[in-house]
C-alpha cells in the first residue's frame, strides 16, 4: 500500500507531474485542463512541429485558443517534448494516441504499444497509467502485462486502467471538464486513484467495475451512433425512391415525446471514432465466435453513402442533359464534420475519388482545411466562377451559403445545409 498511499497523497495535494502522451485533438485538451488547474503537465508528442508550437504557446486545434494556452506555457505549468525520458519524473501518464485500422481493416495498436514501451523504459514505483485511446476490451490488460515484464507488479508497484476519451471536437458546450468521465481500473486501487485524478479536472467521474467495462462503454456509445446513422441513411435512400423528404419525416417522428431519438443522414461517417470503433468491437467478437452481423451491416451502409451522393449528382445532371464526365464540380467542405479542420476518415476522400474516376474535374472550398489530398482550398468567389455545380459535404458555419445559393445552378446538399438555414437557392437543389 506504500506506493498507493504516496500517490494518493500527491493527488490530494495536487502536487504531482502529469505526462500526456499524444498532443492531438484528445491529448491537448486533457493537458490544457489539468495545467489550468495548476498541475505540472508535459505533452509527449512525436511531431516536433507540434512540440515547438506548444512551447511557443501556439495552439493548432480550434477548441483551444492560443491566448488561453500561452499563459500556461509562460507560467511553466504546460510544456511539450519529444523525449520519452520525461516519464522518469511522471506520477501520472495519460495515453491518448491514435488507434486506427491497418490495411486489412484490423485494429492497429502500434501507437499504443509504442507509448507503453516508452513508459516501460522508465517505469518506476508509484506511477498511474490511464489509457484513453479507444480499443477493444482486454487491451488495457494486455498492456499491463507488458509493463509487468519489468518485474514490477500491478496494484503494488504501479496502477493502471482505462478511461475512454469523449472529446467532441468543435462542440461549443461539451468540453473535457464538463463531460462525465468513465474510469475503470485493472484493480480496485487503480480505480480509486483514477477517480481521484480525473476529479481534479472533470466535474463528474463515473467509476465502473473493470477496465474492460470502461473499454466496452466507449464501443457501445459509438456503435450505437454508427448503427442509428446507418438506419437513417438507409431511410434516406428509401425516401428518395418514394419521393418523400426524409428530413421532414425525421422532424415529424421527433415530435413523439418518448421512444424516438433523432439521427440525421449524411454523406458517410468520418472522424477518429464512429467509422473505427465498431470495427474494433467486430474484430474482437468474431474471435469469440460471434458474427455481429448488425454491426457489419451498419458499416457497409455508411460506407455506401458517398456512392449514393455521387449518384444523386449524376441524376441531377442527366435531368439537364449533362453527364458527369468532363463536368466541373465544386465540393463544399471536406472536414468530417462542421466547424473543425479534422479530415480523418472524411467521406470527402471517397466522393472526390469517385468524381475523378468518372471523369469530373474537382475543386474544393473549406475555410477550415487549406490543403486536402492534392488540392488547395479555393476562394468561394473564384470557385463559383469556375463552376456552378456544387456538392455540399460539410456544412461549416463560415461558408457564405447565400452566395452559394445565388450562384450555383445545381446543388447536391448532403447535409440539408441550405434549408435548415432558411436559404432558398435559385438553381436546382437536391437534398439527401
Amino acid at each position: 500500500m506504500e506506493n498507493f498511499n504516496r500517490l494518493l497523497k500527491k493527488l490530494e495535494d495536487r502536487a504531482f507531474n502529469l505526462v500526456v502522451v499524444g498532443g492531438g485533438y484528445v491529448g491537448l485538451p486533457v493537458a490544457y485542463e489539468f495545467a489550468k488547474r495548476g498541475i505540472d503537465t508535459t505533452v509527449l508528442e512525436v511531431d516536433s512541429r507540434k512540440v515547438e508550437a506548444l512551447n511557443r504557446g501556439e495552439s493548432y486545434i480550434e477548441d483551444i485558443p492560443s491566448h488561453e494556452l500561452k499563459p500556461l506555457v509562460e507560467s511553466g505549468k504546460l510544456s511539450a517534448t519529444t523525449d520519452r525520458s520525461i516519464h522518469r519524473s511522471a506520477d501520472v501518464v495519460v495515453i491518448t494516441v491514435p488507434t486506427p485500422l491497418d490495411a486489412e481493416g484490423n485494429p492497429d495498436l502500434s501507437y499504443v504499444k509504442a507509448a507503453i514501451e516508452g513508459v516501460r523504459e522508465h517505469l518506476h514505483p508509484g506511477m498511474l497509467i490511464s489509457l484513453e485511446s479507444t480499443t477493444y476490451p482486454g487491451t488495457t490488460d494486455e498492456m499491463a502485462e507488458l509493463l509487468e515484464e519489468t518485474g514490477m507488479r500491478l496494484g503494488r508497484d504501479f496502477f493502471m486502467g482505462h478511461s475512454p476519451e469523449r472529446i467532441n471536437p468543435g462542440d461549443p458546450v461539451w468540453k473535457f471538464h464538463n463531460t462525465p468521465k468513465v474510469v475503470g481500473g485493472l484493480d480496485r486501487l487503480s480505480t480509486e486513484l483514477m477517480t481521484r485524478f480525473y476529479s481534479i479536472a472533470v466535474e463528474k467521474v463515473v467509476p465502473v467495475s473493470t477496465a474492460r467495462a470502461a473499454e466496452l462503454t466507449k464501443l457501445l456509445e459509438n456503435t450505437f451512433r454508427a448503427v442509428n446513422i446507418a438506419l437513417v441513411n438507409e431511410f434516406a435512400m428509401i425516401s428518395h425512391k418514394l419521393n418523400v423528404d426524409i428530413w421532414e419525416v425525421i422532424e415529424a417522428a421527433g415530435t413523439k415525446p418518448f421512444g424516438f431519438m433523432k439521427f440525421y443522414p449524411g454523406p458517410g461517417v468520418g472522424g477518429h471514432c464512429i467509422p473505427i470503433d465498431p470495427l474494433y468491437l467486430l474484430w474482437k467478437v468474431r474471435r469469440l465466435g460471434i458474427d455481429a452481423e448488425f454491426i457489419a451491416l451498419a458499416d457497409r451502409i455508411n460506407k455506401s453513402m458517398p456512392d449514393f451522393v455521387v449518384s444523386l449528382l449524376e441524376e441531377a445532371l442527366r435531368s439537364e442533359g449533362r453527364e458527369l464526365r468532363d463536368e466541373r464540380i465544386l465540393v463544399l467542405g471536406v472536414a468530417y464534420k462542421k466547424n473543425i479542420s479534422d479530415t480523418r476518415e472524411s467521406p470527402a476522400y471517397r466522393i472526390v475519388e469517385l468524381l475523378r474516376r468518372r471523369g469530373a474535374q474537382v475543386k474544393y472550398h473549406d475555410p477550415h482545411v487549406p490543403r486536402f489530398m492534392d488540392m488547395r482550398s479555393e476562394s468561394l468567389k473564384s470557385a463559383l466562377g469556375w463552376t456552378d455545380t456544387v456538392v455540399i459535404i460539410t456544412d461549416h458555419d463560415a461558408i457564405d451559403w447565400g452566395t452559394v445559393a445565388d450562384r450555383a445552378s445545381i446543388i447536391v446538399d448532403s447535409r440539408n445545409a441550405l434549408r435548415k438555414r432558411g436559404i432558398k437557392p435559385k438553381g436546382r437543389l437536391v437534398v439527401l
